[in-house]
């Protein structure tokens, strides 16, 4: 694996975003017009004056956390599918990058990403809100880490299927994480689903984390429980996940349909 090959995909990335508004908007729009959505309804919230209940930091809090999960995995899937649709994806891979490099870069390029999204929402938040997710100090960065991984993991899973079923399957680059939303406890604690799905809750990494985010706007305590689970959880699904995306990857190779991707 050799560096020059990674930065050289992150760098094509990154210079695609000087004139391309809808890249840019994807960053710096949408998680905006987000935030002000959930904000204004937690704003609401407050002033009906629940006892116990800091709907700001709490909701802001998910908001922001569920943006970075879901930048993360379109991240990943979005820079293979520009491949696709400029009809790259053979050439770069007629050159010596191996699959390994390429999965490197897009896991980059997603951290990238978060970072501004991370800059922008959080400069918003505290703006408008004046909320701070700073404030619980250096707490939050073991589950945001956590979350970028999960997000860029699913990128990755979402990248196989489109591999292995084509264009048909391309609209679970942007559709795929909101089928896990409901179950990964964003707004409200695991708690607040039915036992069988709290059970079912607990198979994804994002559980652990969002569970753990509102434990320390709660209480200001980290969780270690949910921290080392999150981590042994998002284990097994990386393993999982890369040996799939190893599979699809060569099963289109010996099939010949890497000239078909569109």
């Amino acid at each position: 694996m050799k560096l020059s090959r990674i930065n050289g995909l992150i760098m094509r990335h990154l210079y695609l975003y000087k004139r391309s508004v809808p890249r840019l908007m994807d960053i710096f729009y949408w998680p905006v017009m987000e935030l002000l959505l959930w904000g204004f309804i937690s704003s609401f919230i407050e002033k009906l004056s629940l006892k116990g209940f800091n709907a700001v930091t709490v909701l802001l809090g998910a908001v922001i956390f569920w943006d970075f999960l879901s930048q993360s995995q379109r991240a990943v899937s979005v820079a293979f599918l520009e491949e696709v649709w400029e009809k790259n994806f053979l050439n770069i891979f007629v050159t010596p990058l191996r699959v390994g490099e390429f999965i490197a870069s897009t896991f980059i390029l997603a951290a990238i990403r978060i970072v501004l999204v991370g800059v922008v929402m959080t400069g918003i938040a505290f703006f408008f809100y004046h909320f701070n997710l700073f404030i619980f100090g250096f707490t939050l960065i073991p589950f945001m880490l956590n979350l970028l991984l999960f997000g860029a993991v699913l990128g990755l899973f979402t990248t196989a299927i489109i591999l292995r079923y084509g264009s048909s399957a391309q609209v679970l680059a942007f559709g795929f994480i909101m089928l896990l939303q409901p179950f990964t406890a964003v707004f409200y604690p695991v708690s607040a689903l039915p036992p069988i799905l709290q059970k079912l809750a607990y198979f994804f990494p994002s559980t652990y984390v969002f569970e753990g985010m509102r434990g320390v706007i709660a209480t200001g305590g980290f969780s270690y429980p949910l921290f080392w689970g999150g981590i042994a959880a998002n284990a097994l699904y990386a393993v999982v996940i890369t040996w799939f995306f190893y599979r699809m990857f060569a099963y289109v190779k010996r099939a010949g349909k890497l000239l078909k991707l569109d």
